[in-house]
This record gives structure tokens, C-alpha cells and sequence, in this order.
């Protein structure tokens, strides 16, 4: 399939319902210049994202929303939205508003020196110590010492990538995390980009300690 829009933004989402008002309009207000669409995937939400996701999908054309039946996790959902994604580029991000949308300009311009991957790095992460930060920090480690892919982050759902390094993947688990080092093995370019990590204002964290268990099995 040809791209039919320069930008594809793919956000998972699952219960944020508190937090779908304003992350729509944060993106309408940043990409204002861009031809783009948004894929909003409901992750088997059931707070009511469903339907806000739907009225924002109705009232703005470039709003999509993709459902899933249950809960698949955020490799599935990426894949989803992946699959429907129509523009030259595909950046992701998270749903709870603590990747900042005035990044992905950023994103882009890296893009444009010539990469084909810009990862994200939460260099100020705000989240908490024991349960988010360590963690993440060890797996990051683990992670870059076995694919011989360092990044700093892996974790961090704000990237971009060119659309034919996403073609063909299959996605499951936590694969999502390690997109970059994939496309390392087939020779795509890639670089890290530290980006803005705000704190969590509404909703509550979906990951804990146990996360990383499944990271380590899929590695």
C-alpha cells in the first residue's frame, strides 16, 4: 500500500479516559502544519475510552479509531495501528500525556539527517524509583548488551520510524521495545533523541516490576 499522508501517529491507549480530551487537542495545537492522521487503538479499555475516542474520531476526519476485543497489550495494539498507518512516517507515543507532543518535531527533523529510526530517551523520566526507573534501567542494559544496539532507553514509546522498517514485523509481547535493534539487523540507520517526560496528572500507570519479567523471557 502507497502512503497517502506524510505522518501516521499511532497511540495505544488503555483506560485513559481522563486523559483523551486534552491529548487530542495537545496534538491538533502542535501538528497544526502537518498532513497528518492519528490512530487512536482502545486496548479493550473499559472506563468509556471507547467512546471518547469516537466522539474526537467525529468531530476531526484525521482521528481514527481502531478497537481491539480485549486487553492484547501495547505490542498488539502497535501492530494494529501499524497495519492501518497510511503516511511516509509512523511516529508512536503513549496515551497518558507524559510524552510530550511538541517533541515530534523534533523527531522529524532527526529523521531527516538521514536516519531511519529516532528513538526516544526520557533522560529526565519522572516515574517512580523502585518500580519504574531501576528497572527500566537494568532491562535498557540487558537489552543493548545482547542485540549490540545500545540506547539508553528502549522503553520510551516516543519514536519515529520510516515506514518500510515497520513492514513485515511481527509483533508479540513485549516485542515492541526492541523495533530499533530489528532494524539494526537489516541495516536501517538509528539514533536516540533525548525528549521531554512529564509527570502523570490523570489516570493511573498500567506497568509495574512484573513488566520486565516479560521483557527478559522475550529477549
Amino acid at each position: 500500500m502507497q502512503p497517502t499522508c506524510n505522518l501516521s501517529l499511532v497511540i495505544p491507549l488503555y483506560n485513559e479516559a481522563a486523559n483523551i480530551a486534552g491529548l487530542c487537542e495537545e496534538i491538533r495545537t502542535r501538528l497544526a502544519d502537518l498532513d497528518y492522521e492519528v490512530l487512536l487503538v482502545d486496548d479493550g479499555s473499559g472506563d468509556g475510552s471507547f467512546d471518547l475516542l469516537k466522539q474526537e474520531a467525529e468531530r476531526d476526519s484525521r482521528f481514527k479509531v481502531i478497537s481491539l476485543r480485549r486487553n492484547f497489550g501495547q505490542s498488539a495494539a502497535l501492530a494494529a495501528g501499524f497495519d492501518m498507518a497510511n503516511g511516509e512516517i509512523v511516529i508512536t507515543m503513549d496515551g497518558d500525556l507524559q510524552n510530550d507532543p511538541a517533541d515530534i518535531s523534533r523527531l522529524l527533523e532527526k529523521l531527516n539527517e538521514g536516519y531511519d529510526v529516532v528513538s526516544g530517551w526520557r533522560r529526565d523520566r519522572k516515574d517512580l524509583l523502585l518500580s519504574r526507573r531501576i528497572p527500566s534501567r537494568l532491562a535498557n542494559r540487558l537489552i543493548s548488551a545482547m542485540t549490540g544496539v545500545r540506547l539508553n532507553d528502549y522503553g520510551c514509546t516516543l519514536k519515529a520510524y520510516r515506514r518500510e522498517v515497520l513492514q513485515e514485523l511481527n509483533l508479540y509481547g513485549e516485542l515492541h521495545r526492541f523495533i530499533p535493534a530489528l532494524a539494526s539487523q537489516v541495516g536501517a540507520r538509528l539514533t536516540e533523541l533525548p525528549v521531554n517526560h512529564r509527570p502523570r496528572t490523570a489516570g493511573t500507570s498500567k506497568y509495574g516490576i512484573d513488566r520486565t519479567t516479560r521483557v527478559v523471557l522475550d529477549l
